[in-house]
């Protein structure tokens, strides 16, 4: 079976430039857990909802928040994304995401098509969702 059978083709994406404040928006508004960084229309990086998590501070939100605090939100993509992240063609074998899967640390994979454009996303609930269809 091909990704391109069972992946998201639903992606969100941003730009290098754009600030953390910008993807906290689309993650809070969004049933989405990651965004694709792309410049150029080409794939270069990727953002999981814990990476943000991770850059923001945890005061934001509360009455601690300092201005220090704030500015959080104004660092960009290019600054906490995963450079160069491992992505498969949308003619790649289930079979290939799977071994991409338990060789790596990665909970998504970006999709895309012969010129790096992201052309969907597929996480490994995809793929069990798909076994639970018993095809």
């Amino acid at each position: 079976m091909r990704i391109s059978q069972i992946m998201s083709r639903e992606v969100v994406t941003i730009g290098m430039d754009d600030s953390l404040d910008k993807a906290k928006k689309i993650f809070e508004q969004t049933k989405f857990h990651h965004l694709l960084v792309v410049e150029n229309s080409l794939l270069v990086g990727i953002i999981s909802d814990r990476d943000l998590l991770k850059a923001v501070s945890p005061n934001l939100g509360t009455e601690a928040a300092t201005t220090k605090d704030l500015a959080t939100l104004n660092k960009r993509a290019h600054q906490i994304m995963t450079r160069k992240p491992i992505a498969l063609n949308e003619s790649a074998l289930v079979k290939d995401a799977v071994v991409v899967f338990n060789q790596n640390k990665i909970s998504c994979i970006p999709i895309v098509d012969k010129a790096s454009k992201p052309v969907g996303i597929l996480s490994w609930r995809d793929i069990m969702r798909e076994i639970g269809r018993g095809r």
